[in-house]
């Protein structure tokens, strides 16, 4: 596994000096500032960034995060020896679900789906998108050509913001390093993992099956490690021989970190907003 396209929607990291991992972020604008002054200071060529998804989702500066994302990577990429693949977005279940929302007429039960997604933060990334929830749910009780209109014109407002829909159209299902070099591969994923499929036939597993990650007790073969960014329980930093959760329950009262993997397949360093 150490072909960059051996896998569709995963990406080989190949054999990097460090990886930094950056788990949710919520839409803390100011916190991913903060965070990226620091990996700024630190980060060098050979290195890769993974971020692990939920960028926006249930705080109020969504499209700022989407800005900084952009901006942050436009500066790391001035440095010398750094390429554009050494930056990784992956999809988490904020993406997912904008995703799927813009599919939404093709739902069997639009209302419901839509009710359900802004209970679980999208309603503040409409938001701030200058698109009004209640609208849809009007939509979705008119039929499916009014739901058709109402996800084009959400489309439009993302349109508007640079570089956004380009961000969100660049995504991952996971990462990885790799596995016949690398002397302890490791996987990142954005919330959880079926241990019993093979990582193609993960499927939607990789942002909803998340309660069972902490009973982990084995590595996923081939790799030694599993990664991952954001934990619904808000249990903060957890890191052990095979898993590691590194989201520290930020938007939820808590820090945005980042935490830098070395060849070795260990956390060499966490670092903080």
């Amino acid at each position: 596994m150490c072909h960059a396209d051996s896998l569709k929607g995963f990406v080989n990291l190949g054999n990097p000096s460090q990886i930094w991992a950056i788990p949710a972020i919520h839409s803390a604008a100011g916190d991913l500032t903060l965070l990226h002054n620091n990996i700024l200071n630190n980060v060098m060529p050979g290195d890769r960034i993974v971020y692990l998804g939920n960028y926006t989702g249930y705080g109020e500066s969504a499209v700022d995060s989407i800005d900084e994302l952009l901006a942050f990577r436009r500066l790391v990429l001035s440095i010398p020896g750094m390429i554009p693949s050494d930056i990784i977005y992956l999809k988490g279940m904020q993406e997912e679900m904008l995703a799927k929302l813009l599919q939404l007429q093709f739902a069997s039960n639009p209302s419901d789906v839509l009710l359900w997604m802004l209970g679980n933060g999208l309603n503040a990334t409409l938001a701030d998108y200058d698109i009004c929830p209640h609208e849809g749910i009007e939509a979705c009780r008119r039929g499916v050509m009014d739901i058709t209109r109402w996800t084009q014109k959400i489309r439009t407002k993302i349109r508007e913001h640079a570089g956004h829909q380009d961000f969100m159209m660049a995504q991952y299902r996971a990462a990885y390093t790799c596995t016949e070099k690398h002397a302890s591969p490791l996987l990142f994923v954005h919330a959880g993992l079926n241990v019993g499929k093979p990582l193609m036939e993960q499927g939607d597993s990789l942002w909803w099956e998340s309660q069972n990650f902490d009973a982990i007790n084995a590595p996923y073969a081939p790799f030694e490690k599993v990664v991952r960014g954001y934990d619904p329980a808000h249990k903060g930093l957890n890191l052990n021989c095979v898993t590691a959760t590194i989201d520290d329950g930020c938007g939820f009262g808590g820090s945005l970190v980042c935490a830098g993997f070395g060849a070795d397949g260990q956390v060499s360093e966490i670092l903080q907003n």
